[in-house]
């Protein structure tokens, strides 16, 4: 089997900023009444599941059988409702682990898409089927309202890019670019390189490669070291070998309390030293600080993530506002969050540190590649 290296199909993300939820839009059902659907994105959910009371044709859905190899390959053994396959809907949120909810029916219908192909515009394509569950109501709470459901994007056996790869016969990858505001691009498939089509100029954007790690449905990333402005940050080496959770439902990185502490106190040195007070917190954020006389400072430390290369120690780095979140108009925020002495994961990396980075998951070699800072190139994820 060959497989066309060269498409790429193309999504948008969008920002609902009083929620910093990302979210997708897909087209489901027939050519004459196909319906928008937005869906948030989630690195831990494999099948996709959504309000079908948003889809215009409902009679245009196919029941997907509890016989069915499809059911099989979703839910093993269980999972069924007499005849119909059923999918239990995980949460998609941190906090509750994505733990077993609700389950409901598995169906089947025509998804649209958009693709490009070495530079020509963007045209129209579909398949089918597309697989994904009709959600129960309550699972939709905690979701923000012009969000319909979870488009899945797990390593497991039904996520969406998976869908795709399998339906056009790509290269099994899948690559995000999160906007800080306005919107964003979701890639499955070939991204040219990471080269000028992805954001409009003559030279490419340097990407950094690491071995990616499937555990459960979950992405993690080795983690060797870290550093605040190229000093070794004391942490015990203990803390770090679990590794570092990827996620898309969770906004501000969340850390083991010792690693959050010392990140804080190198931040808020550098910060003193920049003429920066400390002040009351804003939650979700312990540490927060008056900028006074410094201005708009808000590059004040960077932060690297030392990730295992090609036999070497690369950096992930972290700057300006990508370490900050600014609260008012003098006032900026250690933009981590202290997970608590014995938290599921010690590191997990939330969007508001992956916005701004183009970020590459390659099944086909089992790695993650990272840009640098797109800042660095005067671009952006935003669009």
């Amino acid at each position: 089997i060959t497989l066309i290296s060269e498409a790429q199909y193309i999504l948008p993300i969008f920002k609902h900023e009083p929620s910093k939820q990302y979210y997708t839009l897909i087209y489901i059902g027939s050519a004459t009444t196909s319906s928008p659907v937005n869906l948030l994105l989630d690195l831990g959910t494999n099948l996709t599941w959504l309000n079908c009371r948003n889809i215009k044709s409902l009679s245009s859905l196919r029941l997907v059988t509890c016989e069915s190899y499809t059911c099989k390959f979703i839910t093993g053994t269980t999972g069924c409702d007499g005849k119909i396959c059923l999918y239990r809907e995980p949460s998609p949120f941190l906090l509750t682990n994505h733990t077993v909810t609700k389950t409901d029916r598995v169906v089947q219908d025509k998804a649209t898409i958009f693709t490009t192909e070495n530079g020509v515009p963007p045209s129209i394509v579909s398949f089918r089927p597309f697989t994904f569950s009709c959600a129960v109501q309550s699972n939709l709470q905690g979701i923000a309202s012009p969000i319909s459901g979870v488009i899945g994007l797990c390593s497991g056996e039904h996520p969406f890019w998976r869908q795709v790869s399998s339906a056009f016969n790509v290269i099994p990858k899948f690559a995000l670019c999160l906007p800080s505001s306005r919107v964003g691009k979701f890639y499955m498939g070939a991204t040219s390189s990471f080269n000028t089509p992805l954001f409009g100029g003559n030279n490419p954007v340097p990407m950094t490669l690491t071995p990616l790690t499937l555990v459960s449905g979950k992405y993690l990333i080795s983690v060797t070291s870290i550093y605040v402005d190229g000093i070794h940050l004391p942490v015990n080496p203990s803390l770090l070998e679990g590794g570092a959770k990827l996620s898309t439902v969770v906004p501000y990185t969340v850390l083991q309390t010792d690693i959050y502490d010392a990140l804080a106190q190198s931040f808020t040195f550098n910060a003193a030293r920049k003429g920066m007070s400390e002040t009351t917190g804003h939650a979700p954020f312990k540490h927060c600080f008056e900028e006074g006389a410094s201005g708009k400072n808000i590059d004040v430390s960077m932060m690297e993530i030392g990730l295992p290369g090609n036999g070497k120690e690369v950096k992930w780095r972290f700057q300006g506002a990508n370490i900050v979140e600014r609260v008012s108009e003098t006032v900026i925020c250690l933009a981590f969050v202290d997970g608590g002495n014995k938290p599921n994961e010690f590191m997990v990396i939330g969007t508001h540190q992956l916005q701004d980075y183009l970020i590459e998951f390659d099944f086909s070699t089992r790695r993650l590649a990272f840009s640098d800072p797109l800042s660095l190139h005067n671009t952006s994820c935003s669009t």
